[in-house]
């Protein structure tokens, strides 16, 4: 098999990694390499930042519907083109096919919402706010800004980011996880098919020493980053210590609450599909069921039967429900939480461990089947920590009281799910839980491009939501304008602020 050279995308084309590092790409599915992607230096991001600061004039110059112009000829080439990129996302993560392609999809909706930026930038005119003066805003763009995106979505986070950044008028650099670096090159080939002009989207491949360039870069004035929550509080705190605006989501333990009275078929397919779908290495995923009264036992021996049964197949086959971990070094991390767990006392109910694949090609893969954990308590290393792999912890509680509080006093609050047919209880769910995104008999409570994406706690370090009209925000700066005109100037100095009178 050939490997194949990953660079960067600077300036409109394909730019050869010159730092002389580089990192191994593998099929998780089969444990082969791929590829091998350059890291780029410091010199090498300061390159491509460069190129988008001299792209930048133009660019925000350009009328907004000229901009919108290009995510629509963008959009069309990504519809052509979104199994390519789906087949790309299963090659480097191992993310069964049907998932990626939904993954593409939600992508996708970012960029329809794009579109719309003409509308999603106008601003405020009030007339006469004094005598004889007009009070109006506008929403500029910032500059250069730059988005650090995860292995596990390469596809669907970048566009949380760089459409609204590069319709608001922004230039941008992204920095994608080097694990899967192949579609964020496809994604650069398609902007420039689409008429975006060069400088505009950068790629530089990297680690932390590209991470650090652009953090420290004085013309990088906003990053917007997606990842675990340790590496979420680095970025924020570095890139507001050099004055950068700064959005960075960090780590999740998602919680489903499940009451008695919930459809209980419902709720099994529910947790089966939202903890082991994309092996649990999603940051909305449903790591712990919470199991309210009797739930458990009468839940049990499904959540048992189904866990077993899970279809684990290399991605590339369409009935896979569950492809391999990413990486060697993801699957040795998660095997340990799991061993972490039997050591605490939580009960072991199915060992993922013990998978192991038979398909052709496929046995040197990083595989792990479903896990499924029983009586957890809130001082297990597997309840406090996010495990990101395909575990799923079932803990029980006496009521519904207790599960709130349970929920609430968990450090993560990204999302959070409650199953019940109760309107009563569903309505108070939504008030009380302290969690940035909230599903009632929705497991994976993911808003629409419109709405925003965003957590609360330690899930965000910052002010805005990413994507929705939260990012438009966070890409742009309003600017107020106060205007009169020398015929209704009165004669003599003014000394005071001014006022409506």
């Amino acid at each position: 098999m050939s490997v194949a050279n990953i660079g960067h995308w600077v300036n409109g084309q394909v730019a050869a990694g010159s730092a002389g590092r580089s990192q191994s790409v593998f099929n998780p599915a089969t444990g082969a390499v791929t590829g091998q992607v350059a890291l780029a230096s410091s010199a090498e991001v300061a390159n491509a930042v460069a190129s988008a600061q001299a792209a930048f004039p133009a660019w925000a110059d350009a009328p907004p519907l000229k901009r919108a112009r290009v995510m629509f000829k963008f959009l069309e080439l990504l519809n052509q083109h979104k199994d390519d990129l789906a087949r790309m996302i299963t090659a480097e993560h191992g993310k069964v096919f049907t998932d990626a392609q939904g993954e593409v999809t939600r992508g996708i909706e970012i960029v329809e919402f794009a579109t719309g930026i003409p509308q999603l930038l106008k601003g405020d005119y009030t007339e006469q706010v004094g005598t004889g003066i007009d009070n109006w805003t506008m929403r500029q763009p910032l500059g250069v800004v730059a988005g650090i995106t995860p292995f596990n979505f390469p596809v669907m986070v970048p566009m949380w980011m760089f459409p609204l950044a590069i319709a608001s008028g922004n230039c941008f650099i992204l920095k994608p996880s080097p694990i899967d670096p192949s579609p964020s090159l496809f994604m650069a080939e398609l902007l420039k098919k689409a008429g975006l002009p060069d400088g505009v989207f950068n790629v530089v491949q990297g680690d932390k020493e590209a991470v650090d360039a652009l953090l420290v870069h004085p013309d990088v004035k906003a990053v917007s980053f997606v990842g675990s929550t340790p590496i979420a509080n680095y970025i924020y705190e570095t890139g507001a210590h050099h004055g950068k605006r700064v959005q960075a989501l960090g780590g999740a333990k998602n919680h489903m609450i499940v009451m008695p009275d919930a459809d209980m078929e419902q709720v099994v397919d529910a947790l089966i599909g939202s903890a082991f779908g994309s092996a649990g290495e999603r940051c909305m995923a449903i790591s712990v069921a919470v199991l309210v009264g009797d739930v458990g036992e009468r839940i049990m021996p499904a959540l048992i039967e189904r866990t077993k049964a899970l279809k684990i197949k290399n991605g590339t086959n369409l009935d896979a429900e569950m492809g391999p971990i990413v990486t060697k070094i993801a699957q040795d991390r998660i095997t340990g939480y799991i061993a972490a767990g039997e050591k605490e006392g939580a009960k072991l109910l199915v060992d993922g461990r013990s998978f192991k694949s038979n398909e052709a090609g496929c046995t040197e893969g990083f595989w792990l089947g479903g896990t499924l954990f029983d009586h957890v308590q809130p001082e297990h290393k597997i309840y406090k920590e996010e495990i990101f792999g395909p575990v799923l912890s079932c803990v029980r509680v006496k009521d519904f009281a207790t599960a709130v509080d349970l929920v609430n006093a968990h450090e993560f609050a990204n999302g959070v799910s409650c199953f019940t047919r109760d309107g009563g209880v569903a309505r108070e769910f939504a008030r009380r839980i302290q969690v940035g995104m909230v599903g009632v008999n929705v497991p994976i409570p993911v808003p629409m491009a419109w709405h925003g994406f965003g957590g609360w706690k330690r899930s965000l370090f910052g002010d805005m939501h990413a994507y929705g009209e939260e990012g438009v925000r966070f890409y742009t700066r309003q600017k107020s304008v106060m205007q009169r005109w020398p015929d209704s100037i009165g004669k003599g100095a003014e000394f005071t602020m001014p006022t409506s009178k």
